[in-house]
């Protein structure tokens, strides 16, 4: 499954019985989870939502083919454990800050097998002031963000997690001609290009479901990371920005 530059992807490969049984124990745990980490549960809806939706990001060949992968503000897990099933000889983390989400994701990784996702319980900006193995600096091919916030934001917290040349993917709804804008007049600021946007279609849980797709481009700008939530709070490239 793959697109040119905005273009449209086709359906995702199929999984094969062993990957799918692991994605449904995932969600029927979720299913059985007393804790709010989801407001989609029912196993049905949750797949295209959840499983379907994650694995749209496989149109991205650089996604694809990493080896290390970010998966921030990871939420209940997605898309972070759905690309660690397709993917077994990625390794993934799955950079979420709240416990409990966490915690959900750590049982649900054990419980279905999935060997090779490792639960960072930070805030991005945290877990990338730090080199690896300790911590998250230019450690990653690829970071992942599904429903986390505006895309100067995304590629602001991406950039220090991503060696040269990794790429930021991002599940974003219907395009945002603001949105967009404030990416470019970010981009040179985080050394974050926009590379392409892949309309995903009727494969994702969400109507007018894009992939945006960033490439970072030389070594991490000074001062970035900023203090966590001032990548949300001021967003470089928009009129709250700072500079």
């Amino acid at each position: 499954m793959t697109a040119g530059p905005g273009g449209a992807a086709g359906p995702p490969p199929p999984l094969d019985e062993g990957a799918s049984e692991s994605l449904r124990i995932v969600l029927e745990l979720l299913r059985s989870e007393r804790a709010s980490v989801s407001s989609v549960t029912e196993p049905e809806r949750a797949w295209q939502v959840h499983v379907a939706d994650s694995l749209s990001g496989l149109s991205v060949p650089q996604l694809a083919k990493a080896k290390a992968i970010a998966d921030v503000g990871s939420g209940a897990g997605f898309p972070g454990l759905p690309l660690a099933v397709a993917l077994p000889d990625a390794e993934i983390d799955l950079v979420e800050s709240v416990a409990r989400k966490c915690d959900f994701i750590r049982r649900a990784a054990a419980a279905a097998g999935i060997a090779n996702a490792r639960v960072i319980e930070d805030r991005a900006e945290t877990w990338a002031e730090h080199l690896a193995p300790d911590g998250g600096r230019e450690a990653y091919d690829a970071v992942t963000a599904r429903a986390v916030g505006r895309l100067s934001t995304l590629a602001e917290l991406a950039s220090p997690l991503l060696g040269d040349g990794g790429v930021l993917v991002a599940w974003k709804g219907r395009r945002s001609p603001e949105e967009d804008g404030e990416l470019a007049a970010a981009a040179e600021r985080l050394a974050m290009q926009p590379e392409q946007v892949i309309a995903v279609g009727p494969y994702a849980g969400s109507r007018h479901r894009h992939l945006h797709v960033v490439r970072k481009r030389g070594p991490t700008p000074e001062g970035l990371p900023r203090r966590p939530g001032l990548a949300k709070k001021r967003p470089f490239g928009s009129r709250r920005g700072a500079g």
